[in-house]
């Protein structure tokens, strides 16, 4: 029986901190090939067979199901990060105070940064192999954090991004009873200078330490790269530092 071939996927290939995953993942050698998940194919993306390209929009289950079909035949991925994620757009901008709070700009926040990760995860941790250890890390971030929120504001994006982090922590808990030795994380990338963050680095979230999209993936990689199956169902830092739920 041939060997299934192993494979690292990066959902949101098309974003700043997605490319740079992809990038650093493949210099890794690693993984026989890397898989990257976006609604549009990125105009860089690499024409070598060990970079393949899914085309999905991971808000529309049926679509997420049919990227899931594509990369089981593949291979079987060992590695997967959810790069996606929503701060700003059209109708969306982060809450200064309660009476800014709109409802349809709330269910886009939802639906972005918690149901679209939570879809990746009932369609790709089944293709995650059982005799190894695989890892699912989705990118929050530590404004999600209950614990850690003293500032208040950003009501819809710290929602979402604290449901993200439940939904990794309960997953955590029924993909290790199939799957001993898989991890289940939620990481923070620090405040990157990305398309997601310019308009809002002066703000309530900033820090001042910025980080570039390269420094970052490099930073999240080290950290999972040291990561076992006890540390499943946790929230860490770019720098490797846990942050309390």
């Amino acid at each position: 029986m041939p060997q299934v071939r192993s494979l690292a996927v990066v959902v949101g290939a098309g974003g700043g901190i997605g490319g740079a995953l992809v990038r650093r993942l493949a210099a890794q050698d690693r993984y026989d090939a890397v898989v990257g998940v976006a609604r549009r194919r990125p105009k860089d993306w690499p024409h070598d067979p060990a970079f393949a390209f899914v085309g999905a929009d991971v808000t529309d289950e049926a679509q997420v199901s049919a990227a899931a079909s594509t990369i089981d035949e593949l291979g079987s991925p060992v590695r997967i990060v959810v790069a996606t994620g929503l701060l700003h757009a059209d109708g969306v901008t982060p809450e200064k105070s309660l009476r800014a709070l709109d409802p349809e700009a709330l269910i886009t926040l939802f639906r972005v940064n918690a149901v679209a990760p939570a879809l990746i995860a009932k369609h790709l941790l089944p293709l995650t192999p059982r005799d190894r250890i695989s890892l699912f890390a989705a990118l929050s971030a530590r404004v999600g954090s209950i614990s850690d929120n003293r500032l208040g504001g950003w009501h819809g994006y710290r929602a979402s991004k604290a449901a993200l982090n439940m939904l990794i922590a309960t997953l955590a808990i029924e993909h290790r009873r199939s799957r001993k030795m898989g991890i289940c994380v939620a990481l923070h990338p620090g405040t990157v200078e990305t398309r997601l963050s310019a308009p809002f680095q002066q703000g309530a979230a900033a820090v001042p330490k910025r980080l570039t999209p390269d420094q970052s993936a490099a930073a999240l990689i080290e950290v999972m790269d040291r990561l076992g199956p006890e540390h499943t169902g946790r929230f860490f830092a770019w720098d490797g530092q846990p942050i309390p739920w």
